[in-house]
């Protein structure tokens, strides 16, 4: 058993930060000004298709539009444009937006960086961290005692699994609440790829004098697992879920029983309900079913809802009441589908995914919906109104490889602590918090 820390990181500007207030509506110098862009549009009227790009890109309105040419309001003359990458003249559509890009997001930080920074409590939360050689390494943060200027978290890992990769991870409550972590895990070489269910307490940072650490619970060779999920539902004690290609496969752990129900599509996302007996999955087919727990694996009977969207669900979340999920894809689309209409009520615009699989995190307690995009930007929307209510910037700059990873709390570090988002680029781990 191993103690890292990601130390406060100051000189670099990087560092482990907490933000007060991160909610509030965005300023328009955030986004676009509207009267500006209708006043464009009257003066250009006609050219609506022009594949020209000059002082528009570069936000000036005082200088004619030249097809084929950029206008540098720094240097104050024009520059011509080349399609692509080009080695002798790199100025090209696509710099240019990069780095109006990378100025909009310096702005955003420094914006961020005058807010006020306070204290907050914190719990633990499991992670996942690809490593270089392959496979993953993981374990328990522990973000407990959160002082300032000493802003420092441990990280309790078990080094005994590091060699796998991990396709997907939930916490599982079989002898109580979060007792353990469910990991699906890929094959390596001639091993299959299996399910494995850990003890919590194998992360723990000590263990009492003469007493062994808890070893692996169980292991399920299950092949190419794209998702998981673990049961709280009487209907299903004491099982978890695998989205699997073209298959959905519920295994109890206690009795090893298993049930295998056929699909049309690749099960990317899962969630058991709570109160109704319904296991919900999303495909790469863009379809949403449920699961009626109650029946078996025979026949056509185990479908009890079927919703659709135009491209690969990537997160589906099934609301308190259980008469409304919500679900993203991978055409960026955030929607709440009403079950007893069997429609779509609401929509949340601005989430940016063109292929990549993106967690969606809804919180009805404090009324939002959390999505970090493929543009690394991580998005707050009202969940009452889908109105967009804070746009926070990646520490870093742009990169696929980078895309952060957040988790919300309402009650960050237990019954008295307050909400706060985590988010973790790389090495680093900022926290969000208001009071």
């Amino acid at each position: 058993m191993s103690k890292n820390s990601w130390p406060s990181r100051r000189r670099h500007g990087r560092r482990l930060y907490q933000r007060n207030p991160w909610f509030r509506l965005r300023d328009s110098n955030e986004r676009y000004d509207p009267g500006a862009l209708q006043s464009t549009q009257d003066s250009g009227s006609g050219d609506d298709e022009s594949p020209s790009t000059s002082s528009g890109v570069a936000g000036s309105s005082s200088v004619p539009d030249l097809p084929g040419y950029y206008f540098d309001p720094e240097k104050k003359r024009y520059f011509r444009l080349l399609p692509g990458h080009n080695n002798c003249n790199p100025l090209t559509n696509e710099s240019i937006r990069q780095k109006e890009m990378e100025k909009k997001r310096l702005q955003l930080l420094e914006e961020e960086d005058k807010q006020k920074k306070a204290d907050t409590n914190s719990d633990r939360l499991f992670t996942v961290n690809d490593v270089k050689v392959g496979g993953s390494k993981y374990g328990i943060i522990n973000l407990r005692g959160l002082k300032t200027p000493s802003l420092r978290v441990h990280m309790h890992e078990n080094l005994y699994f590091t060699n796998r990769k991990v396709n997907s991870v939930c916490w599982a409550s079989l002898n109580h609440l979060d007792s353990h972590i469910l990991l699906c895990l890929m094959g390596l070489a001639e091993t299959p790829g299996c399910a494995t269910l850990l003890p919590a307490s194998l992360f723990v940072s000590s263990h009492p004098a003469g007493v062994d650490r808890p070893g692996m619970l169980c292991s399920f060779r299950i092949p190419g697992a794209w998702s998981c999920a673990w049961s709280l539902n009487i209907q299903a004690n004491n099982c978890f879920s695998t989205g699997l290609s073209r298959r959905v496969l519920l295994t109890n752990v206690v009795t090893g029983h298993r049930q295998s129900f056929v699909t049309s599509s690749d099960v990317l996302t899962q969630q058991f309900a709570l109160l109704a007996p319904l296991l919900f999955n999303g495909c790469r087919s863009g379809e949403i079913f449920a699961i009626d727990l109650r029946c078996g694996n025979q026949g056509k009977g185990w479908k009890a809802t079927r919703l659709f969207h135009d491209s690969a669900v990537t997160s589906v979340q099934i609301l308190q009441e259980e008469e409304c999920v919500m679900a993203s894809d991978m055409a960026g689309k955030i929607k709440l589908w009403d079950l007893r209409a069997m429609k779509c009520i609401r929509q949340y615009e601005g989430h940016v995914n063109e292929y990549a699989y993106l967690p969606l995190h809804v919180h009805e307690e404090e009324g939002i919906v959390v999505a970090v995009g493929q543009d690394c930007y991580t998005r707050i929307w009202s969940f009452h109104d889908a109105q967009l209510l804070r746009t926070i910037p990646s520490p870093y700059p742009t990169s696929k490889a980078d895309i952060p990873s957040v988790a919300f709390s309402s009650r960050l570090g237990g019954f008295r602590g307050a909400p706060g988002l985590l988010m973790a680029v790389q090495r680093d781990l900022y926290c969000f918090s208001y009071g």
